[in-house]
């Protein structure tokens, strides 16, 4: 078969099972098929981090849990408040899991302090962390108390939550199965993240800190955050 004509079905068939998923998503179905916990879950050494869990309410069968870990909020906020779709793209909503969202360590909800790509500390003690133990410790605490939980689970993210999935995987957890890091931020110094092959992007890097880096005392939510830095252009590059 010609790869031209290959890719291009497989592209229309993903397109059209979206647009399938995203027509049987009516108004509040996340709502109407999911019951919503918010949790803090403690983590080895004694810091709770902030845990939203989706779960189908049809309790007659076990599913398998997708895991997305975010410095980027694992909003809306509030037990009453539901996500309009579930996972990376609204498919997923139909397939039958348990989604369980985390805000990291130091953001938002969580407790603790955050650090930018938390360097994996392989000589740690049993009370060091870093985000493959607080994944560990996260998965462990899903293993003993999530109810309809078949005890496989998965864990995605693009970006900054790429990275957190890249390191779930040093000494994982068993129960983690699965693992899809897209686009992954996990080496700042390749790629065009802030650091293009080794020149930082001053531009990027000061917008996204204004907000992204500022120390946070406490838990917030969203509209409590300090607001990113606006330049004057949207022309970074002309001169003011």
């Amino acid at each position: 078969m010609n790869k031209v004509f290959l890719a291009f079905s497989v592209l229309a068939t993903t397109f059209s099972f979206q647009v399938k998923a995203q027509s049987i998503l009516e108004t509040d179905y996340v709502k109407k098929n999911y019951d919503k916990k918010e949790i803090s879950v403690p983590m080895r050494d004694g810091v709770k981090l902030f845990t939203t869990i989706y779960t189908p309410k049809d309790k007659s069968q076990q599913y398998p849990v997708l895991l997305n870990r975010t410095p980027y909020t694992v909003g809306p906020y509030g037990e009453d408040k539901y996500k309009e779709t579930l996972g990376n793209f609204p498919a997923m909503t139909l397939e039958g899991y348990i989604f369980v969202y985390q805000d990291v360590r130091g953001k938002w909800m969580s407790e603790g302090t955050f650090e930018d790509i938390r360097p994996t500390n392989l000589k740690k003690g049993k009370k060091d962390i870093d985000e493959s133990t607080d994944t560990y410790d996260l998965l462990e605490w899903l293993s003993k108390n999530l109810k309809n939980y078949n005890g496989k689970a998965g864990m995605y993210g693009i970006s900054y939550p790429g990275f957190y999935s890249t390191v779930s995987l040093t000494k994982t957890h068993p129960s983690l199965k699965a693992v899809s890091p897209q686009a992954p931020v996990t080496n700042w110094y390749l790629g065009d993240d802030f650091h293009h092959n080794g020149v930082l992007f001053t531009g990027d890097a000061f917008k996204f800190m204004s907000s992204f880096g500022i120390p946070r005392p406490k838990p917030i939510t969203p509209d409590q955050a300090p607001k990113t830095f606006q330049y004057p252009s949207k022309d970074v590059y002309q001169s003011t």
